[in-house]
């Protein structure tokens, strides 16, 4: 993984000691609010519902133990409260689906101590926040992926360096998010973002960049368009400028829910292409540098693999192994470049903490986890897991037995509770409704692992508001929190797709009927799945049984739950 510099630590240690000399002249009336909040923004920090939030970026989703450590730090001595549920005690750290950590509930005052700190570890909060060009994400199997044409993060390391405190692009007319793959099949969810990169070989075998604009969540789902079908690499930035450059030119500033730049490339359409090529061939015919082949190279010799020879194979499992350590190995365990080795995902999906929710001690045992089998290295997924990428086949045995001491070999990846949901309503100031409680009523209606493996893979997406945080609309079943009257009210999508080659081309969920209130939303998905059950063809999953059937089976299924719910209260 990349290792920074004395020019990358010199910068983010500078940028801690010009935050709390802002904090200081903040607390001490000397900068008033309104001068001081895009400061902390751009560091990060924002003021949520009950206490500031803090966004820390963890570029293209890889952490070292040491890093992980830190973030167990700052949740044991700055993320904490005296009493209240276990949410709003803090001590934890949220991973979300971008691979950023949070935490919520560090007092403001503490703010600049915590940047410190994460500096000393190589971390920062730095644009993950505010108008700007945001942390960029990958795929959590780059670099091991058997099916992986190209490695993303040495060009995802480019593309961060490229953008931090680029001068033109700080104010934006909305946030700008990128994520690239390098693999046949995309795990980074790349025509859901602003902008989308995936990495190929011509036909001679040069490298370039496919590249997708206009991509994004929210109110208005869209789905990226393909501007260029190959840029090469050595231009990719010139060509990403000529991008942001014609959104900064004609992104709306006048209208928060019209500023992304989705609405732009639908809006604009064919003269988005034309206009950006033409930015591309001015800024060539200028002189714009191309990346020179030695900049890729020294920053690759970061990504280097910690091992360069195969490991022994893992013997047969056998017959009378655990039932609990052969699930473990179908689900959690993934296929490898490097023959001997496996790429194991940490499950964050459990009773009792919300998707993506770990706690101090926690984050201890996973690094600790890591520097046993996984020579310190992590990554954060989009679907709220870590992900170990370097365990050797032997020792599968001996991490499924120490991730089970630790609450980590939950054998349920793909499955309906491996859930992605936001924090929702219980800590974020711009939730409709409470996501973490939806989540857990249905965790706990689906406990049973002998049903979640007969119901397969299911892709169930919460968001508590319109924002997508917790990306819904891509869910198979996807869960929205709607205000109906200053009530909590839950709206229900199935069919969504990632983009993935399982789920199909990238598609948004459609509505199967009015909301739901939150306490039918564990019936609702229950019918679904019943109804699945009932249906099913050999071989299909859920999904393909939904895109089957309709919309109008499943709606009929849902309302009779609403039925029900009216039947037992009269």
């Amino acid at each position: 993984m990349y290792q920074y510099t004395d020019f990358d630590r010199q910068f983010i240690r500078a940028r801690a000691a010009q935050y709390r000399d802002q904090l200081e002249r903040h607390l001490a009336g000397q900068l008033p609010d309104e001068l001081f909040r895009p400061l902390r923004l751009q560091n990060g920090w924002y003021v949520q519902r009950h206490a500031p939030m803090a966004r820390i970026a963890v570029p293209y989703g890889e952490l070292s133990s040491r890093q992980l450590r830190a973030l167990a730090r700052v949740a044991r001595e700055f993320d904490l409260q005296d009493a209240g549920t276990p949410a709003e005690r803090g001590g934890f750290g949220h991973f979300t689906t971008r691979h950023n950590c949070q935490f919520n509930w560090i007092p403001l005052e503490r703010s600049a101590d915590v940047m410190e700190l994460l500096a000393e570890a190589d971390l920062h909060g730095v644009q993950t926040s505010g108008n700007c060009i945001r942390n960029v994400t990958t795929d959590a199997l780059a670099g091991i992926a058997p099916d992986e044409i190209v490695d993303p993060r040495p060009y995802a390391e480019l593309l961060r360096q490229w953008s931090t405190l680029h001068p033109e692009f700080a104010f934006l007319p909305r946030k700008f998010k990128v994520a690239i793959t390098g693999a046949t099949d995309d795990r980074a969810v790349i025509a859901w973002h602003d902008v989308g990169l995936q990495l190929l070989r011509d036909e001679r075998g040069d490298v370039g960049f496919r590249v997708l604009v206009g991509g994004g969540m929210g109110r208005t789902p869209i789905i990226a368009t393909e501007v260029a079908a190959f840029v090469p690499w050595q231009r990719i930035l010139v060509f990403l400028e000529a991008v942001v450059r014609v959104y900064n030119l004609h992104g709306r500033r006048d209208n928060l829910y019209k500023a992304r730049i989705k609405i732009l490339v639908k809006a604009l359409g064919e003269q988005f292409i034309r206009e950006v090529h033409a930015e591309y061939e001015a800024l060539l015919a200028d002189g714009a540098p191309e990346l020179p082949q030695a900049e890729l190279d020294r920053v690759a010799a970061h990504f280097v693999a910690p091992v360069s020879e195969a490991a022994p194979a893992l013997h047969a499992v056998d017959a009378d192994a655990p039932k609990a350590y052969t699930r473990w190995l179908e689900r959690n365990v993934h296929t490898h470049r490097l023959a001997g080795y496996r790429a194991v995902t940490l499950s964050l999906k459990r009773a009792g903490q919300a998707p993506g929710d770990v706690t101090a001690d926690q984050m201890d045992r996973a690094a600790e986890l890591a520097e046993r089998f996984s020579h310190g290295e992590l990554r954060v997924t989009h679907d709220q897991n870590l992900l170990l990428p370097w365990v050797a086949e032997h020792e599968l045995r001996a991490l499924w037995l120490a991730a089970r001491e630790d609450g980590f070999a939950t054998p349920n990846i793909g499955l309906l509770t491996d859930m992605i949901a936001c924090p929702g309503g219980d800590l974020c100031s711009l939730a409709n409704a409470r996501s973490l409680p939806v989540a857990a009523a249905i965790r706990e209606r689906f406990e049973d692992l002998d049903a979640l493996y007969d119901l397969g893979d299911i892709d169930l997406h919460i968001s508590g508001c319109m924002n997508s945080c917790g990306h819904h609309h891509t869910g198979h079943i996807g869960i929205l929190g709607v205000d109906k009257d200053g009530s909590e009210w839950f709206q229900v999508t199935v069919a969504g797709s990632d983009g993935s080659l399982a789920n199909g081309p990238a598609a948004a969920g459609k509505v199967i009927g009015p909301s739901f209130a939150a306490d039918e939303v564990p019936d609702v998905v229950e019918a679904l799945v019943e109804l699945y059950r009932a249906e099913r063809q050999a071989g299909e999953r859920f999904v393909d049984t939904v895109r089957r059937l309709g919309v109008a089976p499943l709606r009929a299924a849902a309302d009779a739950v609403r039925r029900s719910t009216a039947a037992a209260e009269a």
